[in-house]
């Protein structure tokens, strides 16, 4: 067939984290599926550091995994450090980080995405959209070839109109060595969409051989790493690469400064809004002028190459003041450069203008995922791109959207927060932001998730009999431990070495199990624990399960009725043509957003910023409530 002729399902424009991820979904799920990319070499590419997840990114990585994604199979494939962020604290915050070999990383996307049989791939540039009023029907590339398809979704990361900015030098492109994209915001604006522009940065990349480690902090793995996908096809490293950590200092800071009036950020060239979270490090100088020094942590791209990424010093200052001011770093007196860090200016789209499937509200079949959306990182791409190819697979076969709720996933999260609130800059996902975090943990996410992905036809079976497995033990073992008891005798010498009160007759281990001071390897000791394991080949991700719902119970069922009540209101929907201009007593704002943004239900409507708990009250009237 040829490209000419065939009129696919779906289309996905750009290559990137969410493109690859929506392409995969799509084609996946059975809609015969076209990913157009500038540069097929560098699909997935990780344009910035070398990692996946962190804080509140590593659950959204697992719950990619358990809908039956590949964001967490590729990372723990072509890993090269894993550690579990947080574990001083709650199982909420518990959050799995890895570093990846970035070159193995895209060669590994690549050959996942050509073992999918109704995935084409095409590399080309595109540089329009086709329309029939209303409705996508395609796109057309650099080469003019115009190419049709049902449904079309752009993802097209930090490419669309790209300014790239190192000191007074400004050039073109998407990223480093790649041109920019044009004429598809030019398109959109045509149509009614409100553009904005948007600034993020990248630090340099050094050669190790350059690098004193002797001068910086070791930062090794995990001494028992763990792994993302819950699919026993990947296994856990058992070699692993250290990262360091060494500080900027005032003399630095002194360096920087020289080059202020030369900065973009600083002398008005770059008037984009940029990541609060990640600011660069004449941001950070600038903001926390009382700090004399910040952290730098050095992290290797990969197993054989020299090339190291300094996190911590993303910089749009000119070559010569980065030059001068890290050879100031300890460690780095004789650094030599592979590639300056710069800034790069992109266009969005406010994200109030798609529906909760990720289609645009202004034109149907057509949908949007990743920086697009005014989102920064890996994992808030994929997974926005997962859910978009999901929806538009759905979409092309005439069923209901996959829509998830903010009390079933992080990514529920995600896209709620950017539909009825919008983003004035660079959205990262944090665990403050989900009110239900304690239900929404990373070593649960395929008990919430696994289940829904099967049902749609993307999560495999060996997925779904895994997930039941785990849920029967964890069943099997709780059970165990409300029934059990244990005598003083056998515990009081336990209890005593944890500094836990003693007892003087017999109790439930669950109840034991339950001191914040005792923990399953303490209750291991016991024959009958020990016993109870190994008889029922309990396994490692088992055991965490059954600790987290013993310690944590209390609170997972008081969000869990905190869920239910909220998700009432979730069931109160607002039809399509309500008008919220006859609604007397509600302000002017907050009709505006509501006409704006159109929720869909009472509860979406009450998460928009303006919206007051009387405007909903109102509209519950209005809705015969």
């Amino acid at each position: 067939m040829s490209i000419y002729t065939t009129q696919y399902d779906v289309i996905v424009v750009g290559g990137g984290h969410a493109g690859s991820e929506a392409a995969a979904a799509a084609a996946n799920l059975g809609a015969h599926t076209l990913l157009i990319t500038m540069s097929l070499q560098n699909i997935a590419q990780m344009s910035c550091n070398p990692a996946m997840g962190g804080i509140a990114k590593g659950q959204i990585v697992r719950e990619i995994d358990a809908l039956g994604g590949y964001s967490a199979i590729i990372t723990d494939n072509t890993a090269i450090q894993f550690k579990m962020l947080n574990k001083s604290k709650g199982p909420a915050m518990w959050s799995p980080r890895a570093q990846s070999d970035r070159m193995r990383f895209a060669e590994a996307w690549r050959e996942q995405l050509e073992n999918i049989p109704t995935l084409d791939m095409f590399q080309d540039s595109v540089n329009g959209l086709l329309f029939d009023g209303n409705k996508i029907i395609g796109v057309k590339t650099a080469l003019g070839i115009q190419i049709k398809s049902k449904t079309v979704i752009v993802t097209a990361g930090t490419f669309l109109n790209g300014l790239i900015h190192i000191g007074e030098k400004t050039f073109g492109g998407g990223r480093a060595g790649e041109s920019a994209s044009t004429g598809i915001t030019e398109d959109l604006v045509d149509k009614g969409f409100e553009s904005g522009r948007m600034k993020t940065g990248t630090p340099p990349r050094v050669d190790a051989r350059s690098l004193d480690f002797s001068k910086m902090i070791e930062q090794p793995g995990d001494e028992n790493p763990a792994k993302f996908s819950y699919l026993p096809s990947t296994k856990p490293l058992q070699q692993q690469r250290s990262c360091y950590m060494t500080y900027t200092s005032l003399e630095v800071h002194d360096e920087l400064r020289e080059g202020f009036d030369r900065s973009p950020m600083f002398n008005g060239r770059i008037q984009s809004t940029g990541p609060r979270y990640c600011p660069s490090i004449e941001d950070k100088i600038d903001r926390f002028s009382t700090k004399d020094r910040h952290q730098i942590f050095v992290e290797p791209e990969g197993w054989k190459t020299t090339e190291i990424y300094v996190n911590g010093f993303s910089t749009s200052l000119p070559d010569d003041i980065q030059d001068k001011a890290l050879r100031k770093v300890a460690g780095f007196e004789n650094v030599k450069f592979l590639r300056y860090g710069y800034a790069i200016e992109y266009d969005y789209f406010q994200p109030t203008q798609l529906k909760h499937s990720l289609e645009t509200k202004l034109i149907e079949n057509l949908f949007f995922a990743g920086q697009i959306n005014g989102t920064t990182g890996y994992e808030e791409a994929g997974a926005q791109g997962l859910m978009a190819g999901i929806n538009a697979a759905k979409k092309v076969q005439g069923k209901s959207p996959f829509i998830l709720k903010r009390n079933e996933a992080y990514i529920g999260v995600l896209i709620d927060d950017l539909i009825t609130k919008g983003t004035e800059e660079p959205y990262r996902m944090f665990t403050s932001r989900a009110e239900y975090r304690t239900l929404l943990r990373q070593d649960n996410a395929d008990l919430r998730l696994t289940p829904l992905g099967y049902e749609i036809g993307l999560a495999s079976k060996e997925r779904l009999d895994r997930v039941e497995e785990k849920q029967n033990k964890t069943d099997s073992f709780v059970q165990f431990l409300k029934t059990t008891s244990v005598k003083p005798i056998n515990i009081n010498p336990i209890l005593e070495s944890v500094n836990s009160a003693i007892i003087s007759q017999p109790m439930k281990l669950f109840k034991i199990a339950s001191r914040p001071q005792i923990d399953f390897s303490d209750l291991r000791k016991l024959d009958s624990v020990s016993s109870f394991i190994k008889d029922n080949l309990i396994d490692a991700e088992v055991i965490e399960q059954t600790e987290v719902h013993v310690k944590y119970s209390g609170y997972i069922e008081k969000e869990k009725n905190n869920a239910d009540k909220l998700n009432r209101l979730e069931n109160v929907s607002i039809p399509a043509s309500f008008d919220f201009n006859i609604m007397k007593s509600v302000s002017i704002e907050a009709k505006q957003k509501l006409t704006k943004i159109r929720p869909t239900t009472i509860a979406q409507a009450s998460r928009i910023s303006g919206v007051s708990p009387s405007d909903v009250s109102i509209l519950l009237v209005y809705m015969g409530r």
